[in-house]
């Protein structure tokens, strides 16, 4: 078999040259996440050494969209607007922009499957390797970095709903202040072309999720109801 997994870009830790290209260093993580990504590329380098598997990792940035992960912020952010919570939106030193080279779902599916499409076969068998494998590192961004507090706006626009926003200091928890993606490698190889801009993606994503929140206060609906039935069932 050919292995496609899941890096990040957050393995570029302390790297301050941007846009981030997979020559930069990635010895330097800024958090325990970035640590782990890092050390799952070290194991699949020495499975890809050892064994012969052939093993293409994605560093993926910032990934957007419906179905998204709920503690990312675009999702509690659209959340916590709706609901009438305060947001908060940390700036970076002497008041710097914190920026996310945010990337729609649909252009991370579709280098995915080209890193599918144009990998090589493992040259290994039965825990024997029979030849050197392919191994290959690819940034998967959108290369359009965009500031937090405009990712807000657009929420705000798109829902209709002015956000209480709270503006704090970056907490030095291993978060970094800015992502940017060099993509011309997976343009190359994968012909990797992100199609989709922060705005549009938003669109979908803020249409999917007041159409997944009415459904799911339906369902709730209908389950108060059904469990009391089952509770007086139960009693009688």
């Amino acid at each position: 078999p050919a292995i496609v997994w899941a890096s990040s870009s957050s393995v570029y830790g302390l790297n301050s040259k941007v846009p981030f290209s997979e020559k930069d260093r990635t010895d330097r993580p800024a958090s325990l996440y970035a640590a782990t990504k890092k050390a799952g590329e070290a194991i699949a380098h020495t499975y890809n050494h050892i064994y012969g598997l052939s093993i293409t990792g994605l560093r993926f940035f910032t990934v957007y969209g419906p179905w998204g992960r709920p503690d990312m912020a675009y999702f509690f952010f659209t959340r916590d607007i709706l609901t009438g919570k305060p947001i908060t939106i940390f700036e970076g030193p002497d008041h710097g922009s914190v920026a996310r080279d945010f990337t729609y779902i649909d252009d991370i599916v579709k280098g995915c499957l080209a890193s599918l499409d144009t990998a090589k076969k493992s040259t290994g068998t039965g825990g024997k390797k029979k030849g050197a494998a392919q191994f290959r590192i690819f940034n998967l961004g959108n290369t359009s970095p965009v500031d937090v507090s405009k990712l807000v706006s657009i929420l705000e626009k798109l829902l209709k709903v002015k956000a209480k926003r709270r503006v704090l200091p970056m907490p030095r928890n291993g978060d970094v202040q800015y992502t940017h993606a060099n993509i011309s490698l997976a343009q190359r190889e994968l012909g990797y072309k992100p199609t989709t801009d922060l705005e549009s993606g938003l669109k979908k994503f803020v249409r999917w999720y007041i159409t997944y929140q009415s459904k799911s206060k339906k369902k709730s609906s209908w389950a108060l109801p059904i469990c009391m039935n089952r509770k007086l069932e139960a009693s009688t």
